[in-house]
């Protein structure tokens, strides 16, 4: 006997993502869904970001985590409001949770909001959490085979950033080999190479950011240098 599934199993999360992304649009907040395998340096990378956004922009920061609040802290230790979702054993932020804390931050004070995910190359990927753009990280010490290995998580995004390349002269890694893959499976998304520990690249990605954030709030912004934007 064949049993079909009709219902939604996304239904829920779907509705506080729309939810959330009203929220968001309603003050002019850029969402940034980051998301990683753990180790990647996302956290560092949050923090350095930060540091070259603020005095600029009014940051808020959503942390993902299984458990404990060290990556929140770090966050708030720059004086940037950081909350933190624990999932206590999943693999994954989904949009309900991000729901019941939204109201943690002043939105109308508030222009980017950034959502480092749990440390997962598979789940994440497959959540809306009502953000304007999904970006992976990748670092090069995982080596050239996660593109292929997990095609969903970087079919879905729209930017990946290369973390870590301060250690390509250590490793196996090859930055065009990277490149390639990424353009065969996902000829819209760009690829930046940087290092959040030297902050080589880093201008790149937050050049990035505030170009997006033009667009959101329908500023004029400058193309930035180096980076091919997806047509």
């Amino acid at each position: 006997m064949e049993i079909v599934l009709n219902e939604d199993v996304l239904k829920d999360n779907n509705t506080a993502a729309a939810y959330i992304r009203e929220q968001l649009g309603r003050h002019k907040v850029l969402a940034i869904n980051l998301m990683s395998s753990p180790g990647a340096g996302k956290t560092t990378l949050l923090e350095a970001t930060i540091r070259q956004l603020c005095g600029r922009y009014r940051v808020g920061v959503i942390e993902g985590d299984l458990a404990t609040e060290k990556d929140a802290d770090r966050i708030r230790a720059l004086g940037v409001n950081a909350v933190q979702i624990n999932t206590g054993g999943g693999c994954h932020l989904d949009a309900r949770m991000v729901t019941k804390i939204l109201s943690r931050f002043e939105l109308e004070e508030t222009d980017i909001l950034f959502i480092e995910n749990v440390g997962n190359l598979v789940c994440p990927s497959g959540y809306d959490l009502g953000q304007n753009h999904k970006v992976a990280v990748l670092s090069v010490p995982e080596g050239n085979d996660k593109i292929p290995k997990y095609p969903t998580m970087f079919m879905r995004t729209g930017l990946v950033l290369l973390n870590k390349i301060d250690l390509l002269p250590y490793v196996d890694f090859s930055v065009e080999a990277a490149r390639e893959d990424l353009s065969q499976m996902n000829p819209d998304s760009a690829l930046i190479p940087l290092s959040a520990r030297t902050g080589e690249g880093m201008e790149l990605w937050t050049a990035w950011i505030e170009a997006r954030l033009a667009e959101l709030r329908g500023v004029q912004a400058e193309t930035e240098a180096g980076v091919e934007q997806p047509g």
